[in-house]
């Protein structure tokens, strides 16, 4: 299959799709695949990507997206047929509408990731823009989509609540599961939240939660590790939680900054819980990372993550912030030792569901059937569903 990807950018590593989609087109090269990810210079470009391809931005605001070298050169890709799949990743920038255009234009099926840009948490908020965007733009270009891609079965009724009948293919994220190291008892124990330091994330709460319990665990630390920074620069938004962890005189606490690489992971090993209070998440990367590196998870049900009880694997609460309160309490009421064997068998759920592999090989028999072929959907596929 050939295939060309179109994802905003790459190069914040603490970002979600600049792993899983890189991670996803390296995959399918792996197994045979002619990719392409195009992607616009918004940073530098991780080393040894030979199937990346960057675009300048054009004129005007940066959030905008706009680079007319990359809509000329997915036009010349398109009409020349040198494209069997167009893959597009993210939504609210002209460097998602570029490829519906192209795809009605060049009679290509166009299959659609909204990286939970659907959500009903993201819709409502966020820029203003958004509103004059969505119809003018956004909407007209994800008409043309042949098929969705959703992480989760919530996104696909995400989806569907905007009224979108197209086939939907629920394919989970993929992980690279590290090598395990048994954890290392501590006098102080840790609980980390690690990621995007932005408002959709629910860390106002989390403080007010840690406010709430840290006399009653002396033996624990909350620690959050990540940036604010994005493709506008600051969002200001930890000036805002570095004041109010001061009005809540919080204790053992600490704002670590970002965290990338063989850092992020030592982190994930030497942590004991990892807790993300989101309030919309299409998957929550994030928790797969720390379930792969053997530490059980607190997740709200903003994420995807109802499995993770059943695996016992940690704990699924309600967003909010007596929820959060008591699933925190449980949890750091939890024993080492229990708290230890669910990351084990968090671990084990990454290595038997979410390896590379697994996921590319479904992904690329979506990309068949897609194509034409005469073969029944995957099961994968959801088919114009009733809304659940």
């Amino acid at each position: 299959m050939r295939v060309i990807h179109i994802v905003p950018g790459i190069s914040e590593e603490a970002s979600g799709p600049s792993y899983s989609v890189t991670r996803l087109c390296q995959a399918l090269i792996e197994d045979g695949d002619d990719v392409r990810l195009a992607t616009l210079a918004l940073g530098p470009v991780p080393p040894g990507l030979p199937f990346v391809k960057t675009f300048p931005l054009g004129v005007g605001p940066r959030r905008l997206g706009r680079s007319p070298e990359m809509k000329r050169w997915l036009e010349d890709q398109v009409l020349s047929r040198n494209a069997d799949i167009l893959h597009n990743h993210g939504m609210w920038q002209m460097n998602a509408v570029y490829p519906g255009r192209l795809a009605r234009k060049g009679n290509v099926p166009l299959v659609v990731s909204p990286r939970g840009a659907f959500s009903e948490w993201a819709m409502k908020h966020g820029s203003s823009a958004k509103r004059v965007f969505w119809p003018m733009f956004q909407r007209p270009a994800v008409k043309a989509t042949a098929l969705f891609h959703a992480t989760a079965e919530s996104e696909c009724r995400d989806i569907r609540k905007l009224g979108f009948r197209q086939p939907v293919a629920v394919i989970p994220n993929g992980i690279d599961v590290p090598e395990f190291l048994p954890k290392v008892p501590r006098e102080i124990r840790t609980m980390l939240f690690l990621g995007r330091i932005h408002p959709v994330k629910g860390l106002d709460t989390l403080l007010r939660a840690w406010a709430a319990i840290q006399e009653r665990f002396p033996d624990w630390r909350l620690l959050i590790a990540g940036s604010d920074r994005g493709y506008e620069g600051s969002t200001g938004y930890l000036d805002e939680l570095r004041a109010l962890s001061r009005t809540l005189h919080l204790k053992r606490f600490e704002f670590v900054g970002e965290l990338n690489g063989p850092a992020k992971l030592q982190a994930y090993r030497d942590s004991d819980l990892f807790v993300l209070p989101t309030h919309s998440e299409n998957f929550g990367i994030t928790v797969a990372e720390a379930l792969s590196a053997g530490t059980p998870a607190l997740v709200t049900k903003g994420a995807p993550w109802a499995d993770l009880p059943r695996r016992e694997a940690g704990w699924w609460v309600e967003d909010g912030l007596d929820p959060l309160v008591a699933g925190v309490e449980t949890a750091l009421a939890t024993p080492p030792e229990r708290l230890a064997r669910m990351g084990g068998m968090g671990r084990d759920w990454m290595l038997a569901e979410h390896g590379w592999n697994s996921i590319a090989g479904r992904m690329r028999k979506t990309y068949e059937w897609l194509s034409g072929s005469e073969a029944p959907p995957p099961e994968w596929v959801r088919i114009d569903e009733p809304l659940r």
